[in-house]
This record gives structure tokens, sequence and C-alpha cells, in this order.
């Protein structure tokens, strides 16, 4: 006789099952920190059940899958019987079309949302970044968890963000007995590609003249961590999460061993702006404003909740650098290494710089 279909088996465990604890669907759950979410929580003997959905089956087989696209409004009928939703499916890819990204983003998580409260969720979890603050040379060191979110749209995916939170405020109000949780984790590492990563790539650290960058890492694992917490209700509202305290430049230096490359600010912000406008980087030049000003987060919302992070700064810093060994990035552009090797570090930027007087002056012959 065959074995029984995954999704039947999952049905048997949960009738047999004898735990009082929630059942939670994620989305976003084939890949990426979805992926470790359903792992955890299928593993985990707090949770009643986990409900993964994607547009793929992952690997999780205790978990009950439903492939569709988040956007779908089918998704309702698929968090039936669900107390929390966990919302993964974000696309913050540095190479995709930033209008097809906000569409995706904000309507995928409008979508979830008001599925929830259809279906008779209770909370809905989102995850966002405590780039939401936004870098500013005035901030405080750390950011209280009920700062002004004072970011604009200027950087990559933060527009995004700060509507996805906009539509989390609005949805209790809409939607009463709907519950959300905001998740805002630091400069995340742990299998991501984003410009804060990426400025890791570079054979030398940018770093604007008269700026004070300041570096708070969270690793994957601890933000998974965190989300379980919010799923189990162990805590709720805003917070943050990320590595205890923060390193300075200069630290960060040290510990990775990469020289400084010194620019004045309207020589970087402007060559940022320019590469950007003609398509020699995927980075805008909004991204460069989290390498200059400090945006570390406290974490007490979570420290309350009896949560500590198992990684700190230093060692997050350490895996960040294995992870990029052997990349090449300059100007949040990927370098194949024949051509970092031979344009070498301040080479490789005045390449760039070069490309885009080039491109600039050819633009004004044909009177583009």
């Amino acid at each position: 006789m065959s074995s029984p279909d995954p999704q039947v088996r999952a049905a048997r465990n949960l009738s047999t099952s004898t735990s009082r604890g929630p059942v939670v669907a994620v989305t976003g759950a084939a890949s990426g920190i979805g992926a470790l979410l359903t792992s955890r929580l299928a593993a985990s003997d707090e949770v009643k059940q986990v409900v993964a959905i994607d547009e793929r089956r992952g690997e999780v087989s205790e978990a009950t899958w439903h492939i569709l696209d988040v956007r779908d409004p089918a998704i309702a009928e698929k968090l039936r019987g669900a107390d929390v939703v966990v919302h993964l499916a974000l696309d913050l890819d540095l190479e995709t079309d930033s209008a097809a990204r906000t569409a995706y983003n904000v309507r995928g998580t409008q979508t979830v949302l008001t599925a929830a409260a259809a279906a008779g969720v209770h909370r809905v979890v989102l995850c966002t970044s405590a780039m939401v603050y936004g870098a500013l040379p005035d901030n405080d060191i750390p950011l209280s968890e009920d700062a002004e979110l004072r970011a604009t749209a200027e950087a990559t995916g933060v527009g995004d963000l700060l509507e996805i939170e906009r539509l989390g405020r609005r949805a209790p109000r809409a939607h009463p007995g709907l519950n959300v949780t905001v998740v805002r984790p630091a400069v995340l590492v742990g299998g991501t590609d984003t410009a804060l990563t990426r400025y890791f790539e570079s054979p030398r650290l940018l770093v604007v003249a008269g700026s004070r960058p300041t570096w708070q890492f969270c690793h994957v694992d601890d933000l998974c961590s965190a989300l379980e917490y919010a799923a189990l209700e162990k805590v709720d509202g805003e917070f943050a999460v990320g590595c205890d305290g923060w390193l300075e430049q200069e630290e960060v230096e040290e510990l990775s061993g990469i020289r400084r490359m010194e620019l004045p600010s309207a020589v970087a912000l402007g060559a940022a702006a320019r590469l950007h406008r003609i398509g020699l980087t995927p980075s805008p030049a909004g991204d460069l404003a989290y390498t200059m000003h400090p945006w570390v987060v406290s974490v007490g919302r979570l420290h309350d909740a009896g949560w500590r992070p198992r990684w700190t700064n230093e060692e997050v810093l350490a895996e960040l650098l294995e992870e990029v060994a052997g990349r090449h990035t300059v100007a949040g552009r990927r370098l194949g290494r024949k051509d970092a090797t031979a344009a070498g570090a301040a080479g490789a930027t005045v390449a760039l710089l070069g490309a885009a007087a080039v491109v600039r002056r050819a633009r004004r012959r044909r009177g583009l």
C-alpha cells in the first residue's frame, strides 16, 4: 500500500496532537526566512499546526502546504482555522523592478490582512525593518522602539516597508478584533543580499566625510526566534530585534581588516545618484544614508519578554564577511572577479564614475 499524501499525513498528525498551542500560518514559507521559521515552528511543542503558504512547495513535510500567490483573495479560505499569520512573502531584491516590487509587497500585505480578518485570524505578524526609523545624524543612540518613523522612500524597499506598516496600523481599526504585531530587524545577515550586506563586499569601505556610521546586526536565527515569540503571543505591538549594542565604524574596520575610502558628502551622494539613474548600480542614493548616520535600536521589549539574542554584533559581522568572501561589489554593483582584479579598489570606483560621465556626455550629444 502506498504511503498517504503529505497533506493527509499532516491532517492526521493534527487530529492526534495533544498540543494546545496555536495554529500558525506562514506566508513566503518555501524559502529564506519563511522556510527557516516554518521549520522552527513545525518542530515546536508550543505550536499545534503550521500552515505553509507560497507559490511553490517547500521542504518542511510536517507543515500543511497551500500553493498560491498571497495576492490571491482565495488565501482567505486557506487561512481559515489559523490563529496567527506570520506574513513573510515580501520581495526586497535589489534587482527587482521597483514598481513591480512595490505592487507585490503592498498588494500582498493588504490581501493577507483582509483575508486574515475574514478568516477569523486574531493576530497577524508583519516583518519590516529598523530602517523605517530612518538614518539621520540627530538620531538617538540607541533609538527607542517608540521613536518616530522618519525614513523616506529614497532607499531600496523602504517606501514599501513604510506602507506595509501603515496598512498594519490601519487594519485593527478596519477589522476590530484583529491584532497586528510588527517586527523590525536591524541589518539582517544570514543568506541575505541587501545594499547593506553588499557594502561589505567592496574592496574598500566607503565612508562619507563628517558622517558617523554605527552598525547593529541581526542574525536570521535571532529574527526567527523573535518571530516565534510574536507568533506565540509572548510579545506584541511594534518592536525591534537585533544584537545587543552596536559597533562604531572604526571597530568594523578593525574587525574586518577592510580599509576605508573617504569621500566628501557631495561627491559620494552625487555619484551614487548618477550611477543609479543611468542604471549602472541597483542601489539608489538613499541607501547611502544607512551607512552614514546612526539607526541603532533598542531591543527592550523583547528583553522584557525574556528573549535574548544568541549572536553578538562581532559574531554576525564575522559570519557576514565569510559569506561575502570572493564577491566583488563597488557602489552596490557586483563585478566579476576578472573586472575586480583588474580595476582594484579605487580604480573600480573611478571606472564606474568615468562610465557615468561617458554615458552622460553621450546622452547630451543625443539631446536626451
